[in-house]
């Protein structure tokens, strides 16, 4: 038997008609980016209840993250969150996409002189705060929606490293049963 202990500070909304709801927890001034893969959201209308739940919000979108995330891709979305003022982030789609807005989320605010690719070498150990992320789950199977890992790999290195930081917990996750 392992000891352990189990923090999952992450609320979930679970049940059919939950991503109207998203909007009741981001807040109403939040500078939203919205992350997702290969575009199925769009095909298959989890896109618009989200557009619908946050009508009238200040939304942007970045689409592209692949399976198993590519810092090359992340970095282009921190790009665009550290212009853009970005202060909420919600991953729609998988764990891949929640694994990699996590990234994206430590990435952003990371003050080190290195590279933030170190957040990965070091295993999360230097990442000190992070923007606000939370997600809509549209294929269940790892858990990213609800932990505070990610694994990230780097096209030009071949790497493949996961990292963990308390400041990466999605601050809540839709699981509707209908979208997955």
């Amino acid at each position: 038997m392992q000891n352990f202990t189990l923090h999952t500070p992450t609320k979930i909304l679970f049940g059919e008609g939950k991503i109207a709801e998203i909007g009741k927890e981001i807040p109403a001034d939040a500078r939203i980016l919205i992350t997702y893969g290969g575009g199925s959201i769009k095909r298959n209308g989890v896109l618009d209840q989200v557009y619908q739940a946050l009508d009238g919000r200040d939304v942007r979108e970045f689409g592209g993250i692949e399976p198993n995330p590519s810092y090359e891709t992340l970095m282009k979305a921190v790009e665009l969150v550290r212009a853009e003022n970005i202060d909420f982030l919600l991953a729609v789609g998988g764990g891949s996409v929640a694994d990699g807005t996590k990234f994206i989320a430590a990435a952003a605010h990371y003050e080190a002189a290195q590279d933030p690719w170190h957040i990965l070498e070091t295993t999360g150990a230097q990442v000190t705060n992070a923007v606000k992320m939370t997600c809509v789950l549209t294929l269940p199977a790892t858990g990213s929606e609800s932990n505070n890992g990610a694994i990230i790999s780097r096209k030009t290195t071949g790497d493949k490293l996961p990292f963990l930081s308390p400041y990466t917990f999605p601050l809540f996750a839709v699981l509707d049963p209908v979208v997955t």
